[in-house]
């Protein structure tokens, strides 16, 4: 009997330790699997958010905003290609995202500008009319009394005047019959010097006006000036002052 029980002890025995060393083996498959899909997760979590991020920005052609709906999905590819489109009044329209619809003010709380409309509760600024004048700086000392005043150079609208540079008559005197003279002839010859100012004008010399026979081109002439000119048998020419150009003799 105490050999029976001893066999039977030690088999059990071992039937326990093969049953200990599977279920450890299948805990740690189990602890492995686990890790591996909860990499597989974490990784892809963030790597296919960055792709569908590329594709959109790589799939979309809009550059700008357009808050025309209508706009967004509308077919222009006719309207884009030039060379074989011809402008009319019925296909005109304006650039997508240069024109923004308005903003409705006073139209409720959801608009962003409903009830005050965006000038607040109370005050100055929030009622009917101009707040204040302009040039007013809330008391403090504004800026047009700030600035030195110039004795006999009025400032402001109205006191604004053009100012030329000055060429004589007798500087005229040293041009040869049928010529053109303006300022760069004589600037050349060495009849005047350099000008700060780029519109030039004709006005009466200190010595006689003797050159006869030549067109005279300047910005401005003064009466005495010109009636001088064309009594010597000469002409006149008014320049553009932006371009340059003879637009009245």
């Amino acid at each position: 009997n105490l050999q029976y029980t001893y066999v039977f002890s030690r088999h059990r025995t071992k039937n326990t330790s093969k049953q200990l060393t599977m279920m450890l083996c299948s805990r740690s498959l189990l602890l492995a699997a686990v890790m591996v899909s909860t990499a597989a997760a974490f990784s892809s979590s963030f790597t296919p958010s960055a792709q569908r991020v590329s594709t959109v920005c790589s799939t979309s052609n809009l550059s700008m905003k357009i808050f025309d709906w209508k706009r967004r999905e509308a077919d222009e590819s006719a309207l884009n290609d030039v060379d074989n489109t011809e402008f009319t009044f019925d296909n005109l329209r304006p650039a997508p995202g240069s024109r923004k619809r308005k903003n409705r003010k006073g139209r409720g709380i959801s608009a962003g500008q409903g009830a005050t409309c965006g000038f607040g509760m109370r005050g100055q600024k929030a009622r009917a009319g101009r707040p204040t004048r302009p040039g007013f700086e809330g008391g403090q000392q504004p800026l047009y009394r700030r600035l030195p005043k110039f004795v006999g150079r009025p400032t402001g609208p109205g006191h604004t005047k053009t100012e030329y540079n000055i060429i004589k008559l007798d500087e005229l005197n040293g041009a040869a019959a049928g010529e053109t003279v303006n300022f760069d002839t004589l600037f050349e010859a060495g009849a005047i010097t350099k000008s700060k100012l780029d519109i030039h004008k004709v006005v009466v010399g200190r010595e006689d006006f003797t050159a006869k026979d030549i067109t005279v081109q300047a910005h401005g002439f003064t009466k005495a000036a010109r009636a001088a000119i064309e009594a010597n048998g000469g002409t006149c020419q008014i320049l553009k002052r932006t371009t340059g150009e003879v637009i009245e003799a």
